[in-house]
């Protein structure tokens, strides 16, 4: 089973990510999580960084990959 049919009609958004807020580029009923690779509905999306243009499903998810990115940097 692909997401399409997972997720009806709607299928993967694509989304551009501004502070506090988002724009719908393509429309669907979810975005992937950059880290974990879970589909978080749009309706429940609070995670996201707007340098990276990525959504994360969840708080630890998002301190995971500034941390992966930092250390990138560091190294």
């Amino acid at each position: 089973m692909n997401r399409i049919e997972r997720h009806g009609r709607g299928g993967e958004a694509r989304l551009r990510y501004l502070d506090g807020d988002f724009q719908v580029m393509t429309p669907g009923t979810f975005v992937c999580c950059a880290v974990t690779g879970l589909d978080i509905p749009l309706d429940e999306l609070k995670y996201w960084d707007v340098a990276r243009q990525e959504a994360y499903v969840d708080a630890p998810s998002s301190l995971a990959r500034f941390l992966e990115a930092r250390d990138g940097v560091l190294e």
